[in-house]
């Protein structure tokens, strides 16, 4: 199985934000997705770019380390670097339809 960013993507959806009870995912917070080359045992490095909803979040520490575990997890994967940015910010425009419904957001 090759490892996808649509794989990524989907084993982050497990991280649920705990004020907003939606995922990362869906809220938007994950900016970007780098899958490295593979080294001699066929595993990868990922760096994964994400940001928070604002920049004092305290849930933050709590949703790096979700999404550390979460990518970790996934079928193919080295290492996993999380990197937290604040360029873009984020904004409800990013959030899935999915998510607009879940927060009763229009």
């Amino acid at each position: 199985m090759s490892l996808s960013e649509d794989t990524i993507r989907e084993s982050l959806k497990q991280v649920i934000d705990p004020e907003l009870f939606v995922n990362i995912v869906d809220l938007g917070l994950i900016y970007t997705v780098d899958i490295q080359e593979p080294n001699e045992d066929g595993q990868h490095d990922v760096l994964v770019e994400m940001t928070m909803t604002s920049p004092m979040c305290p849930a933050g520490p709590q949703l790096v380390a979700g999404a550390k575990g979460a990518v970790a997890e996934v079928e193919g994967v080295n290492e996993v670097e999380i990197k937290v940015v604040m360029d873009p910010p984020w904004t409800q425009d990013r959030m899935t339809d999915d998510a607009r419904d879940q927060l009763n957001i229009f």
